[in-house]
């Protein structure tokens, strides 16, 4: 297994593999609101789920702050009968202890970080699975390469959270075989959100059967996409 080498900028989390930060400077969580759980329309929809399963699949698991943030507005928002995947690809996972650092920034996380960081320091390669919650949260946190990952997996999305760093950092994960992945994976109405509005990225989901909409990004970012799957691609 191979461990994300990091930077520490102010307790901020910086990539030396990919040259980028994990989140906004001035406001991760904010953006993780804005970004993923604003443009999936998650609050809505978890305060309207009927069926007994949500299932969320995330590329790019990072620090974990889109997996805390979401799981906290489920737990917050659903029937006490339903339960969250979460489902989540990280080539390069953080060591315990930067895991542990990284997130000292959320101490309203910090039950669910408590949870979680007590299995973390055992990821092997592949499939990891815990449980969180009562049960009612499920994490499969697979350390792999999304490229291998994905053509794995079974389980259709609600709801993408396109996370990873950005194409011109990361651009062998932002590739066809992805977005042909993703919509396998989709079904009508899946949504997605991404933090990029980069080109690459915009033409891939379209010709992958989603409506997408480039709307205004988070904080210093002008752009960026989201929108819902509605057809197979020809």
């Amino acid at each position: 297994m191979q461990f994300a080498k990091l930077q520490w900028n102010q307790q901020q989390p910086y990539s030396l593999d990919f040259d980028d930060v994990y989140y906004d400077s001035s406001n991760g969580l904010a953006e993780t609101e804005y970004v993923f759980i604003q443009h999936n329309q998650l609050i809505e929809r978890f305060t309207s789920l009927t069926k007994p399963t949500f299932t969320i699949i995330e590329t790019g698991f990072g620090t974990g702050l889109n997996f805390f943030c979401a799981i906290q507005h489920f737990i917050d928002h659903t029937p006490a009968n339903t339960t969250l995947r979460f489902i989540s690809i990280e080539r390069y996972p953080l060591q315990l202890d930067d895991f542990i650092k990284a997130n000292q920034n959320w101490p309203m996380f910090s039950a669910l970080i408590d949870a979680l960081q007590t299995n973390y320091g055992q990821l092997k390669d592949g499939l990891n699975q815990f449980k969180l919650c009562d049960n009612r949260i499920q994490l499969d946190l697979w350390v792999s390469d999304v490229s291998e990952c994905l053509p794995q997996l079974q389980t259709p999305a609600g709801a993408w959270f396109l996370d990873g760093f950005a194409p011109s950092k990361n651009s062998d994960m932002w590739s066809e075989k992805l977005f042909a992945e993703i919509s396998r994976l989709s079904k009508p109405n899946t949504t997605f959100a991404t933090f990029t509005s980069a080109g690459v990225v915009r033409r891939g989901l379209q010709a992958a059967g989603f409506k997408v909409d480039k709307v205004a990004g988070f904080g210093k970012k002008r752009e960026m996409l989201s929108g819902y799957f509605f057809e197979q691609p020809s």
